[in-house]
C-alpha cells in the first residue's frame, strides 16, 4: 500500500516535470546533451576526490537521462535518430564517469584499481554492444541483470559509501551479463 502511494507520487512528479519541460519547449535531444555535460562535471568531481558531490551530480545527470525519452514520447517528438543519439550519448556518459573514477585511482597511485575500472568500462560498453549485435540476429536479447540503470545506482552508492567494492561488483556482473547475452544468442540461433 505504501509503495503504491510512493509510486503514484513519483509518477505524478515525473508527469509534472515532463509537462513543464514540454511547455517550455525544451527538446529531448537538448536534455540528452545536458545529461552528458552533467556527466563531464560529475567525472571531474570524481577525479578531484569529491565523491559525495559526484553522487549528487550523478543523480541530477540521471534525471536528465530519465526524462529525455519521456519528453520525446509525451510531445510526439520521438524519432529514430533521437533514440540512436540517446544511446550513443549514454555510452559517452558512462565512459566519462569511469574516466573520472580512473583518474582518481591513478592520482592515488592505486594502479590495480585503474585496471579494475578499465575492466568495468569494457563490461559497460560490451553489455549494450552485445545486445545490439544480438538483436541484429535474434528478436530480443534483454537477458542479464546489470544494465545501465543498475550500474548508475551502484556508482551512486559507491560515491556515497565505498567505491572499491562497488567496482568489483560492476566488473564481475557487467561482464557476466555480456557472457549471458553471448550464451543466450548462441542458444537462440541453434534453436
Amino acid at each position: 500500500m505504501i509503495s503504491k502511494r510512493i509510486g503514484q507520487g513519483a509518477h505524478f512528479l515525473l508527469r509534472t516535470i515532463v509537462n513543464s519541460l514540454n511547455y517550455l519547449g525544451i527538446k529531448p535531444n537538448h536534455l540528452t546533451t545536458l545529461g552528458v555535460v552533467m556527466s563531464v562535471i560529475t567525472a571531474f568531481a570524481f577525479a578531484r576526490d569529491h565523491f559525495h558531490l559526484a553522487g549528487w551530480l550523478l543523480i541530477v545527470a540521471g534525471f536528465f537521462d530519465m526524462v529525455d525519452g519521456e519528453v520525446a514520447r509525451s510531445s510526439n517528438s520521438a524519432t529514430r535518430f533521437g533514440a540512436f543519439f540517446d544511446s550513443i550519448m549514454d555510452r559517452y556518459s558512462d565512459l566519462i564517469l569511469y574516466l573520472g573514477i580512473m583518474i582518481h585511482y591513478g592520482a592515488h597511485n592505486r594502479m590495480g584499481y585503474v585496471v579494475l575500472v578499465g575492466v568495468v568500462m569494457m563490461g559497460s560498453v560490451l553489455t549494450s554492444y552485445a545486445r545490439a549485435r544480438a538483436e541484429a540476429l535474434i528478436p530480443s536479447c534483454k537477458v542479464g541483470f546489470l544494465e545501465r540503470p543498475e550500474r548508475i545506482v551502484l556508482i551512486i552508492i559507491g560515491a556515497f559509501y565505498r567505491m572499491d567494492p562497488v567496482l568489483w561488483v560492476l566488473a564481475v556482473l557487467s561482464n557476466w551479463t555480456v557472457v549471458h547475452r553471448i550464451l543466450h544468442t548462441r542458444r537462440q540461433l541453434r534453436a
